[in-house]
């Protein structure tokens, strides 16, 4: 007859008593770093920060003393995005906006050009309303999509100022636009951001003073000078033409009615060409710096 297994007196049913109080400790824990979490605000450059750890712990060797790489910095972390290009040429396929959107990789960062279009009244660094709503779209992705910092380009054509202009020079109404389209985008635009993302505010998962910080910009004027030296190599071949034409004629190869009928027509090209340059030049440009540059 099979004996009966003694029980232990000393063993009890279950998990020790001990598990139960750790595991209610852990919940607690658990909803008190949550609740914690839920309060807080959000900043975008710590987060950017560990998302961007994290990635490199999954996909590469970590950065760090012992590889030769840079820790993290208790900075903001300041990166382009690659997914601006993108939303940009996105917009850019608008048929409201063909061609007037170009985007080019430099060896200083990602240059967004804005042309074919009235950014500015004849002469002056106001806005058209036109451009307000070009600038409105394209900056909310280059400003929110990245911490890097923001050049602001802005030009002038060879057309003479009026007498009287408020502005000494094209320089000065070259930089003036430029700090025109930095001034829209740190007041007007960050102010429309900030009344469509009122719960985001509140929840704090959006900081319009940080995206818009004005550190972030610096307005550069270059007045007429790109449009003149463009100007200068786009009609160099005709000019050459023009002149060649001039001295057939010095030297009796052609008479006069030959000289005018072919000059008025070297004259038509390069007026042609002067204009496509000069509304070439009726844009703005925004750099997005590379980090470190």
């Amino acid at each position: 007859m099979a004996r009966k297994q003694q029980k232990c007196p000393e063993c009890k049913a279950g998990s020790p008593a001990w598990m139960s109080t750790f595991s209610d400790m852990n919940s607690l824990l658990m909803t008190f770093f949550i609740a914690l979490v839920a309060m807080s605000t959000l900043s975008p450059g710590k987060f950017q920060q560990v998302s961007v750890g994290i990635q490199t712990a999954f996909n590469t060797t970590p950065p760090g003393v012992l590889t030769g790489g840079k820790s993290l910095s208790e900075e903001p972390l300041v990166t382009s995005n690659a997914g601006i290009r993108q939303e940009v040429l996105r917009i850019s396929a608008n048929p409201k906006y063909k061609g007037k959107i170009t985007v080019k990789d430099t060896n200083q960062g990602l240059l967004v050009e804005l042309h074919n279009m009235a950014f500015f009244k004849p002469g002056s660094a106001e806005l058209t309303a036109q451009a307000k709503e070009l600038l409105a779209s394209v900056g909310e992705i280059i400003i929110e999509h990245c911490t890097n910092p923001l050049w602001v380009y802005g030009y002038t054509t060879d057309i003479p100022l009026p007498k009287d202009s408020i502005y000494p020079s094209k320089w000065h109404l070259s930089a003036a636009r430029a700090a025109s389209v930095i001034w829209f985008f740190v007041h007007e635009l960050k102010n429309v951001r900030a009344n469509e993302e009122v719960v985001k505010i509140m929840n704090g998962q959006f900081d319009p003073n940080y995206w818009y910080d004005p550190s972030r910009f610096v307005a550069i004027g270059l007045g007429e000078e790109p449009m003149l030296k463009k100007l200068k190599s786009e009609t160099f071949s005709v000019e050459q033409k023009l002149q060649a034409l001039r001295q057939e004629y010095a030297s009796g190869q052609i008479n006069y009615e030959e000289l005018t009928q072919q000059a008025s027509q070297l004259n038509y090209q390069i007026s042609t060409i002067t204009k496509k340059v000069r509304d070439s030049y009726r844009r703005v440009d925004i750099l997005v710096k590379k980090q470190g540059e």
